[in-house]
């Protein structure tokens, strides 16, 4: 479960006369160069930069020492995306730069990480109103015209914790919708009010007026804000946006809590933070993608799908559904399959998937997953039987009974849905029971 994924550079990033060169891993062909031109919002740019890299290297739960990982970077037709998990995986940030965003071309399409590093870091800090800023995302250059003093990237390895992540976030994110839209003079005020970043506890937002106010129990149009000190990398934008937008699944009263998408949108780009539903839970292990990668035909549905993803900055699922002869519905499942190998994402905002690619082999995350691996080999040794109109699963000496939900969901008499009562995804057990015909 402590498996790397490396990274691999034509050579190591450097900084010389001015100008960082910054490598590239992936894409198209060889390390391709993606991206030449300025950002046409500097200030704003470095400020949502150097928030991706904060989280990046951010443990929120039980706080130690930085993380060393690094934020990914995507260019895809007409945007560019960089994104990152902080080190406890509980936080999603990504900074999505939309054409008015910048001053040049999209020349190719490709994915990368990117080191910022204390250097960078420090330079990006200085950034000011009148100084360009200026990417070239390649294997010869990433140029930042107000950068002195050397450089070097580092090989990058990127923990399969990050691909579980990347998984189970864009699952989460498209059952969500906008509940919120804040003018920027309202958000900033509202977060000023939140509670301290040690604060643990789970709250609730709710819209009032212009802004939102906060309570401890769920109700219809709320969003959950858990662990309110994680919006902290927020504040450095503030000043650049015009509109705070939350996102959330819809809950009602009792409802337990849920993850949340906390949006700055300044015009020219959107910093999105995307927060697990409890500060000590990382979204690798939230199970919202077994259901899915349990299916018979998803990893054939996947291949086709896959062909036919083309890296535009959105995914249109009815279109790809009339060219792949697919359903919406099959198509949304391969789509799940596809996200883990961090193939796919979700943009809350435009309620849509995107392309990218990320160095890890389709069957990665099934594989390290350990209620799926478990579960097949349930089916393999025959555990899976009925009784009476009851799943039963044998483990052992103990015989587990599941009961499938109208919703399409189980029960089970397990110790780990007796934990979670289904809110971290199936237990092995319904799994098994969802790959097996069980006739009644």
């Amino acid at each position: 479960m402590n498996a790397l994924q490396t990274y691999r550079y034509l050579r190591p990033s450097a900084l010389s006369d001015g100008d960082l060169a910054l490598q590239t891993s992936g894409g198209p062909s060889a390390n391709p160069r993606f991206f030449v031109g300025f950002l046409t919002a500097p200030r704003a740019a470095a400020s949502g930069l150097l928030a991706v890299a904060e989280v990046a290297r951010t443990r929120y739960h039980q706080p130690v020492n930085p993380a060393s990982l690094d934020p990914v970077v995507t260019g895809s037709r007409d945007r560019l995306r960089f994104e990152s998990f902080s080190g406890c995986c509980g936080v999603y940030a990504r900074l999505d730069v939309s054409p008015i965003g910048f001053d040049g071309d999209v020349v190719e399409h490709g994915t990368t990480n990117v080191d910022v590093n204390a250097p960078l870091r420090e330079a990006l800090a200085r950034v000011g109103g009148l100084d360009p800023l200026h990417l070239s995302v390649g294997p010869d250059d990433l140029t930042v015209s107000t950068m002195d003093g050397p450089v070097v990237e580092k090989k990058v390895p990127l923990p399969s914790r990050w691909l579980r992540g990347f998984a189970e976030v864009h699952v989460l994110a498209a059952e969500m919708t906008l509940r919120a839209e804040v003018p920027a003079t309202e958000a900033a005020a509202f977060l000023r009010r939140l509670p301290s970043a040690g604060d643990r506890s789970v709250l609730w937002a709710v819209p009032a007026g212009r802004t939102l106010r906060l309570t401890s129990r769920p109700g219809p149009g709320a969003v959950c804000l858990a662990g309110a000190g994680r919006l902290a990398a927020l504040r450095g934008l503030l000043r650049f946006a015009t509109t705070l937008r939350v996102y959330g699944p819809a809950v009602g009263a009792g409802s337990p809590a849920a993850a949340s998408v906390w949006e700055l949108d300044t015009g020219g780009m959107r910093l999105s933070l995307t927060l697990s539903p409890e500060p000590y839970r990382g979204f690798s292990g939230e199970g919202g993608v077994l259901a899915s990668l349990a299916s018979d035909d998803v990893t054939d549905d996947a291949a086709l799908v896959s062909a036919l993803l083309s890296w535009d900055p959105t995914i249109d699922v009815p279109t790809m559904a009339a060219q792949a002869g697919l359903t919406d519905e099959r198509v949304r499942a391969a789509l799940v399959q596809l996200g883990t190998a961090g193939r796919v994402g979700y943009d809350v905002a435009e309620q849509a998937y995107f392309h990218r690619v990320l160095p890890y082999d389709a069957g990665r995350a099934e594989r390290d997953n350990p209620r799926l691996v478990g579960a097949r080999a349930l089916v393999e040794a025959g555990a899976v039987g009925r009784d009476g109109d009851v799943a039963t699963v044998s483990h052992g000496t103990e015989v587990y009974r599941v009961r499938r939900l109208p919703d399409g969901g189980y029960t089970c008499t397990c110790r780990w849905w007796s934990r979670h009562r289904g809110e971290r995804g199936p237990c092995k057990h319904a799994l098994a029971v969802s790959m097996v015909e069980v006739p009644a």
